[in-house]
């Protein structure tokens, strides 16, 4: 498959729900190469199955990444091409495979993208948000002072926000943008291309009712997409008021420097100026 005397690392998109999405090249590749790197062994040999095929499959998740990358160096330096997938979509898109890839293109080797399922670009791509800048941050953190502290950080972004949930913690999530984004609107695509996609478009308070009403809606996988911030002017900036804005987010849980640092970035001046104003607010609180 390759034109040198090394192998090449295919870097596989797979179906995100619907088997039939796999393109025509990845199912070429995955049976030509001589190993499949998967991040669930089990879970890709159902895919394999399906395609009839019978493959060499190699575990390789985020427990054990760097490990696995001289093994599959030296299938390379053999000449065996090696397959990376992942559950499901594009690797590396918040999933493992960052660490192959470097380290396999710093020493040299071929790395070859085989497009396809991605759940972020579906999502964006039905979400009827603007799609020309957007900025993609994976899944939130699990606890929610640190979740809140990420979503307030990118409250001023105004490029569209996507992130990925699970069905765990999408209702905390939701209330968290819910606090922290008021009624900006919000896309949630669930179990993209699986037998009960669902769009729910909104603010978050009003899908958090509609999960409410029908618990199935809080259910599977989600790309939770929100609207960017609207144009403000220098004049609306300086109507913020300062000290609103600090205890407020002090009043959230984060600490003294966290908060200088959103302060910085809302109102301008320095993060030292705003860390002084933090730590007097909190000694006073």
């Amino acid at each position: 498959m390759t034109d040198s005397a090394y192998g090449a690392l295919y870097v596989v998109a797979t179906p995100i729900g619907n088997l039939d999405d796999l393109s025509p090249r990845a199912a070429r590749v995955l049976g030509e190469v001589s190993l499949v790197a998967a991040e669930d062994t089990r879970h890709s040999a159902r895919l394999l199955r399906h395609l009839g095929l019978a493959c060499h499959l190699l575990s390789l998740h985020e427990h054990n990444e760097a490990n696995r990358v001289a093994r599959i160096a030296e299938h390379l330096r053999a000449g065996q091409d090696v397959a990376l997938v992942s559950d499901a979509g594009t690797p590396l898109i918040s999933d493992p495979g960052f660490i192959l890839v470097r380290e396999l293109r710093r020493a040299g080797h071929r790395i070859v993208p085989i497009p396809g399922p991605c759940a972020l670009v579906a999502g964006l791509s039905a979400a009827g948000l603007p799609t020309d800048r957007f900025v993609f941050n994976g899944f939130l953190p699990a606890k929610r002072s640190a979740r809140q502290a990420r979503l307030t950080a990118l409250v001023e972004r105004d490029e569209t926000l996507v992130f990925y949930e699970s069905p765990h913690r999408i209702r905390e999530t939701l209330s968290d943008i819910a606090a922290v984004f008021g009624s900006r609107r919000v896309v949630l695509g669930r179990e993209l291309t699986k037998a009960f996609e669902t769009f729910l478009d909104g603010d978050a308070e009003s899908l958090l009712a509609v999960m409410d009403s029908d618990p199935d809606q809080a259910r599977g996988e989600f790309v939770v997409m929100l609207a960017g911030a609207p144009a403000a002017s220098e004049e609306s900036r300086s109507e913020i008021d300062a000290s609103v804005l600090l205890s407020a987010l002090l009043a959230e849980g984060l600490g003294v420097k966290q908060t200088a640092s959103v302060a910085a970035r809302v109102l301008g001046g320095t993060k030292k100026t705003w860390y002084g104003q933090a730590q007097a607010l909190k000694d006073g609180a």
